[in-house]
């Protein structure tokens, strides 16, 4: 029997048949391979490179795999750019107004994971005939079984009902003959976990290379996993949350257990997670991170593109960059605290934040803001001009400071091509997230004083996290002041806390809309905000968020087409 195999990435053999969208992908020179050379491992290992390396090939500035074009949804951040026509498709989702079906960003983020997951099937494909004698086969199958469920997980935040090809052998008409609404929610989320539970199964505690995941990481995958299995969302009319599964909240405590992250913990500072040099990347705190990298032999090496968008157009720096995922007046708000130290829980949008007020240090950490430097760069003050709002500040003055890298590293760490790039790591599953998804399965289970002690490990963390700007009281007048909780708290006390120190621990890492949704609280806070901040962003007085719609993109009018009946739109009257 004889293979026939694409020639794609890195003249790789990859068996990319078709992207998931029914529709057969361009022709590319076919290559003839034996039994022998399908089951050599270095083509193997040649293809589970490709895999990986899809993950950064197949995004794009604006179908980031990191969500941020998406959570311009949420309250943390404005779409940004040169006004409401710049990107005009990601304006209609963050007011949730006007979005079609057969808008370009919605399909064309659905076809890029998808391809992204034909790759991984195809390096399945080719394991799966490997030889036993392959002393690498079962880990490797356990990688990509995890990417494969990294894949399927960012589809199914976006668009809920996806179909899952889990069968790296399927035929063109099993293709053609997939739905997306074969499984429940609940099973779809299952789907998933199978995936990742083999993984874990198999990788081993530490990895010689980086970007490979490691037992830990398929941990801190499953635990996420089972905490958006656990809130309910199975009626088939509705995005409501009608449950919380309480078996499922107790494998988040199983797979959140410390014993499990012996080679992993907290940085000393949380800056340490968002800094490009080398000594600070793959620390303690990254379980597991897309890997990128500069100076490999290539004209821009393995660079980071999909930030390109956010930084600022600082005149004869970074001329050209445009701007866009701009912190909210309301996140910057939420980390005002009180005489005491701690989140203003209820009451911290009621004014706007301003240096007299006391601040969580995160903040200064999160966003840039007007009269401090940029990125703690004493070279680059903000203030309220062009170079800080392409929007002329429709969109405010605040900055991204997660995404972005210092100026001074021009040429370095941070370079210009069609975009800016840089080489910086995008975490995926860093262990503050574990910490408060241990957090708020506690807090859910009534255990609140577990949740309270995690949480305030995490507000410890913080109120510590000064070092790159110990001098801005003095020098600037700003007020950081944060402290831990203490005392005893009820269930829907501690849910509340919970809630807010995920905020502003993750707040500009894309995952704010999504914990919204998972909540079942996205209707009742985006409406609320989209009122509230009409006067700090004008934008907002048109905006509207349709409970048991607007909760996950539609599935696309091209895909549906091409489905031949065999798929089924969400709800909500697209």
């Amino acid at each position: 029997m004889r293979k026939y195999i694409s020639i794609l990435y890195m003249g790789l053999a990859c068996c990319m048949i078709l992207s998931c969208n029914k529709m057969l992908s361009e022709q590319v020179p076919q290559a003839t391979l034996s039994d022998e050379q399908v089951k050599d491992p270095a083509n193997a290992e040649g293809m589970v490179i490709a895999a990986y390396a899809v993950f950064t090939s197949a995004e794009d500035i604006n179908s980031s795999f990191s969500m941020w074009n998406f959570d311009v949804r949420s309250d943390d951040a404005y779409k940004g750019g040169n006004g409401t026509s710049d990107g005009d498709v990601f304006h209609q989702l963050e007011i949730q107004q006007g979005v079609l079906t057969t808008n370009w960003n919605i399909n064309d983020m659905w076809v890029r994971l998808y391809n992204a997951l034909s790759r991984v099937n195809s390096a399945i494909a080719l394991l799966n005939e490997c030889d036993d004698s392959f002393a690498m086969k079962q880990q490797r199958l356990a990688e990509m079984k995890f990417l494969r469920g990294y894949g399927h997980f960012l589809l199914k935040r976006l668009y809920k009902n996806i179909p899952f090809v889990t069968n790296p052998s399927l035929t063109y008409d099993e293709y053609n003959a997939l739905s997306n609404t074969e499984y429940t929610n609940d099973q779809g989320w299952q789907v998933i976990i199978d995936d990742v539970k083999a993984a874990y199964d198999v990788l081993p505690e530490v990895q010689a290379e980086k970007g490979r995941p490691t037992k830990a990481a398929a941990a801190a995958f499953l635990a996420k996993l089972y905490l958006y299995k656990a809130y309910r969302q199975d009626d088939a009319q509705s995005n409501k949350v009608t449950s919380i599964n309480t078996e499922d909240l107790n494998k988040v405590i199983e797979y959140t257990n410390p014993s499990l992250y012996a080679n992993y913990g907290l940085e000393e500072d949380i800056h340490n997670n968002f800094r490009p040099e080398e000594m600070y990347e793959n620390g303690k705190e990254s379980i597991w991170a897309i890997q990128y990298s500069r100076n490999d032999g290539s004209t821009y090496g393995n660079l980071n593109w999909s930030y390109g968008l956010i930084g600022p157009s600082i005149d004869n720096v970074t001329d050209g960059a445009c701007d866009f995922y701009k912190p909210s007046q309301n996140l910057v708000n939420a980390f005002r605290t009180g005489a005491d130290g701690l989140p203003l829980l209820d009451t911290f949008n009621e004014k706007n934040y301003t240096f007299a007020d006391n601040a969580d240090p995160r903040l200064f950490l999160t966003v840039g803001m007007p009269g401090l430097p940029y990125l703690f760069n004493k070279n680059f003050i903000q203030d309220e001009s062009k170079q800080w709002s392409r929007g002329n500040g429709l969109y405010g003055y605040y900055i991204s400071l997660k995404q972005n890298v210092d100026p001074a590293l021009v040429g370095e760490y941070l370079i210009k091509g069609s975009y800016w790039a840089s080489s910086m790591n995008r975490i995926v599953f860093r262990y503050a997230d574990v910490l408060l998804e241990r957090a708020e399965a506690y807090a859910q289970l009534g255990e609140s004083d577990k949740a309270i002690d995690l949480v305030n490990q995490i507000r410890k963390r913080a109120a510590g996290s000064t070092q790159m700007f110990a001098d801005y009281p003095t020098r600037y007048g700003v007020k950081i002041y944060a402290t831990q909780y203490n005392g005893s708290y009820d269930k829907n006390a501690a849910i509340k806390i919970v809630k807010m120190e995920r905020r502003l621990e993750m707040g500009m890492e894309c995952e704010r809309f999504f914990d919204l949704v998972r909540w079942g609280d996205a209707a009742t806070v985006l409406n609320k905000y989209f009122a509230e901040e009409a006067d700090n962003c004008t934008i907002y007085r048109d905006a509207h968020f349709t409970a048991d719609k607007d909760e996950y993109l539609p599935i696309p009018a091209s895909q549906l087409a091409a489905s031949n009946g065999h798929y089924t739109q969400n709800i909500g009257n697209w």
